[in-house]
């Protein structure tokens, strides 16, 4: 194929360009997407219940509307989804966007509107791209394919041309035939809802293409390639795919997976891009590859707030907009978009490492934490304390989770942690140990609440069968697309049903 990478990059570089601003004129884009936003829905019925004609400011927007949930849009939406025009935002909506954030039997259906379509999910794209290109002056990203790993939608309501689904379906549904013309799979591949089957025929159309770059969540993608190497006997990737240069990953956490990666795919060259992408929206990515903070992307249908941590579930919490907020403290993020979501909780904390430009780090979810005994482990300790346990053993994670137990036969509380090993340590002691040692040293409070065995023991390590994770997804009919396993939890709900199968 020619390298069209040339031609193309004077076009990503004039954006580059423009995310320079960032660093010195946040506010104002702030401002400026917030009144474009409040503008353009102020004759829909929720911009009429909330007088959003009279709206000049921020001040005004955030004593005008109060912080919302799923469960406070979720009849409006369930209208939008029914053909109703104009509720949430202008116009019509035929696309949903299924998610479950983990493996809750609720879903959530989120809007996904042509402006947000366009101003928000493929901007962010094309941003990764841009500011890949940017960093990479060597790079010939397009003389190949893009392998792009969705999920799959159906019929919504049967309603004509409403489609539910993952957001990953929904975007190679409606992507443009240039970028169609860089990606493989076909859709009838890549939109197939049996990721069983979806895998088998992806690994057998694609491991013989010139594939340059791939894009996908980590777990689902290493279960793709394990697979086209069993089919192929290649021992890496790099066999298959020489031209293989980045993989933009996004969706959890990359901690557990680089080591795999790493063995699959041994060109020293490979480069790993992480993005901020979900259902709700594209809000980060990672424009320099020696930080592993994530730019926010603050020029697109998007308008952000942050509430302190220690203030979600209060009644009057706090909100502080984007230019009011301190670096190295814990927020939930609350986003207003062109998709309907006004002061929208989408439940992931965040902790912001630079102002200029304004950079973050995801520290987990505002209900995926471990809180029993004053503890607050969230999954940033949870992921770094396993790094340091798979330095020191040699180990490497495949998948984990972890519950409290409030009181066991002997009156003693801990943690406990199911954890399924791509290569198990020698000692899962010695494993549970250096964990829970480095839990101690990333987190003062889980260490004053193991100080001297008094509130809390040793955590405890169960070591998972093979595929006890995908098996366990599988039974509750979410394998593959964008579910996940829930990391921390303060209930025991999915790990007893882990250990159960486990047995």
């Amino acid at each position: 194929m020619i390298n069209l990478t040339p031609f193309i990059r004077p076009v990503t570089n004039c954006r580059v360009r423009q995310i320079e601003r960032y660093a010195t004129a946040a506010e104002a884009m702030q401002r400026g997407v917030l009144k474009h936003l409040v503008s353009e829905a102020s004759d829909t019925e929720w911009g009429i219940r909330y007088n959003y004609s009279s709206i000049r400011n921020y001040e005004q927007f955030a004593a005008a509307v109060g912080v919302q949930d799923y469960e406070t849009l979720k009849a409006d939406i369930d209208r939008m989804r029914r053909g109703e025009s104009n509720v949430l935002w202008k116009g019509a909506c035929k696309w949903f966007a299924k998610s479950s954030g983990t493996t809750n039997d609720k879903s959530k259906f989120i809007p996904v509107t042509p402006d947000g379509l366009r101003n928000i999910h493929y901007r962010g794209g094309y941003d990764a791209v841009a500011t890949y290109l940017a960093g990479n002056p060597a790079s010939r990203l397009f003389t190949g394919k893009a392998l792009i790993l969705g999920g799959s939608h159906s019929p919504n309501y049967n309603l004509p041309s409403s489609l539910v689904g993952d957001l990953s379906a929904i975007l190679i549904e409606n992507c443009s035939p240039f970028v169609n013309f860089f990606r493989v799979p076909p859709k009838e591949i890549a939109l197939l809802g049996d990721f069983e089957e979806k895998m088998e025929r992806i690994a057998r159309f694609a491991f013989d293409r010139n594939v340059t770059n791939i894009s996908g969540v980590p777990s689902w993608m290493m279960a793709v390639l394990k697979h086209m190497l069993d089919i192929t006997g290649k021992q890496s990737v790099d066999e298959l795919w020489p031209n293989l240069e980045v993989f933009f990953h996004g969706g959890v956490a990359f901690t557990p997976y680089r080591e795999q990666y790493h063995r699959l795919i041994r060109n020293s060259n490979m480069k790993y891009v992480e993005t901020y992408n979900a259902s709700e929206g594209f809000f980060a990515l990672q424009n320099d590859p020696l930080d592993p903070a994530m730019l926010l992307m603050i020029d697109y249908d998007i308008f952000y707030e942050f509430m302190p941590l220690e203030d979600i579930g209060s009644p009057s919490p706090r909100v502080l907009p984007l230019w009011e907020i301190e670096l190295g403290k814990n927020y939930a993020m609350l986003i207003s978009t062109s998709c309907g979501l006004w002061r929208y909780m989408i439940g992931d904390t965040v902790r912001f490492t630079s102002k200029d430009p304004y950079k973050i780090v995801i520290t987990g979810r505002t209900k995926h934490f471990i809180n029993a005994f004053g503890e607050e482990l969230i999954v940033e300790n949870a992921e770094k304390g396993l790094e340091q346990a798979c330095i020191e053993t040699g180990a490497r994670v495949l998948e984990y989770t972890a519950a409290p137990v409030f009181m066991d036969a002997e009156a003693k509380c801990r943690h406990q942690w199911v954890v399924e090993f791509a290569t198990p340590p020698a000692s899962p002691e010695e494993f549970a140990a250096i964990l829970d040692t480095a839990l101690q040293r990333l987190n003062s409070d889980y260490e004053a609440k193991r100080y001297k065995n008094r509130t809390m023991q040793r955590l405890e390590l169960v070591v998972a069968r093979e595929n006890l994770f995908s098996d366990w997804l599988k039974s509750k009919g979410k394998l593959g697309g964008q579910h996940k396993v829930p990391r921390l939890s303060n209930s025991r709900g999915y790990i007893d049903e882990l250990l159960e199968m486990n047995r």
